[in-house]
């Protein structure tokens, strides 16, 4: 991939926020027309289903484990080169974080990734819950609590001075990866089939697992001609919100990656829905369900960060390069969303009935 013509027309900086914007428009886009949602996937298998949620889920990060594995064997991408694997991970972060991050999407009714999304269609619940999360987001990274976010995340960190690939501290081989996503692809085809789920959404699922791959590969490869250090990431919405919206308060703002992945997304997302004729606004449904999902909000913004990412950045994301805190984060967000979910929402019902 020859970009090096663009980076010299209009800059690295630029080109990585034009980079972040591609991968977020094709990432809003696929994940509206599929109703991509971690949480609701986690309430579906709480409720012991396995129905069209968890077979959407399933399907994307399959599809982001078989995107990204299989453009590392084809030298697209370098793994151990990841911003997220070549610095220490922080165990006790991935625990408390993803217990805090699941618990909080469950009473939001949305992840952050999520919540976006919902936000272009109109749905004003989720711009209040969305900015509740970045400012949020904001204070764990560097406001009033950050230092407790230092703290926890400090009480267990990985060795050597890099993340953990479990592929490696497995001694699997290197197309382990890609064979792992093969086989949760077939199974998320089968719960697709038992649920009647059509080609075009199963196809918007894959999307959302293209956008990641499109993601690393376009940052790697700017890596490679980029005179200053360039981060190789990919999509994920904890940091990327908390630097969109200091881009727009601080004096001299620079453009990034982040920067142009938060709008991409709202751009894909709204474009979808307008063609698909979902465009609606929507409200709160009285003041209980507001302080819910602010409080969510809010959980998910300080988990999410002390985490190191949320559930598409560790989840799928980190997931992808099998990321050791990434997967034991995501292991959390579930165990969090799923005690939450029966907790609070199905005792909830069950009280209400009586």
């Amino acid at each position: 991939m020859d970009i090096l013509p663009l980076v010299e027309r209009i800059g690295e900086s630029p080109t990585a926020a034009l980079f972040g914007l591609v991968t977020g428009i094709v990432f809003g886009v696929a994940a509206q027309r599929s109703r991509f949602c971690l949480r609701a996937a986690t309430v579906e298998f709480a409720r012991g289903r396995l129905g069209d949620r968890m077979a959407v889920w399933l399907l994307c990060f399959s599809t982001a484990l078989v995107w990204v594995q299989g453009a590392a064997l084809l030298g697209l991408m370098r793994i151990e080169d990841a911003r997220m694997m070549a610095v220490p991970g922080s165990w006790s972060g991935a625990i408390i974080g993803g217990l805090m991050f699941g618990a909080g999407m469950v009473l939001a009714r949305g992840c952050s990734g999520r919540l976006l999304v919902l936000a272009a269609t109109g749905n004003l619940r989720s711009v209040v819950s969305g900015l509740i999360f970045a400012v949020f987001a904001i204070m764990a990274l560097q406001g009033a609590l950050a230092p407790l976010r230092d703290t926890l995340a400090t009480l267990w960190i990985t060795s050597g001075g890099t993340n953990v690939n479990l592929l490696n501290a497995l001694g699997m081989p290197d197309a382990s990866g890609l064979v792992l996503g093969l086989v949760l692809a077939v199974i998320a085809l089968e719960i697709s089939r038992r649920n009647q789920i059509g080609a075009r959404r199963l196809f918007m699922a894959s999307g959302v697992g293209f956008a990641v791959a499109l993601g690393w590969v376009l940052t790697f490869a700017l890596a490679q001609v980029a005179f200053d250090p360039v981060p190789i990431e990919s999509a994920t919405f904890t940091g990327p919100s908390a630097n969109t919206l200091l881009f727009f308060l601080e004096p001299n703002p620079v453009l990034e990656f982040d920067i142009g992945l938060v709008p991409g997304v709202f751009i894909g997302a709204l474009m979808a829905a307008w063609v698909g004729g979902e465009l609606q606004w929507q409200g709160f449904d009285g003041a209980a369900n507001m302080t819910r999902a602010m409080i969510g909000a809010a959980l998910m913004g300080f988990g999410g960060m002390l985490a190191g990412g949320c559930a598409i950045g560790a989840g799928v994301t980190g997931g992808s390069i099998f990321a050791g805190t990434a997967w034991l984060a995501l292991t959390c967000m579930w165990i969090g969303a799923v005690i939450t979910d029966f907790m609070v929402d199905q005792q909830g019902n069950r009280t209400a009935r009586a």
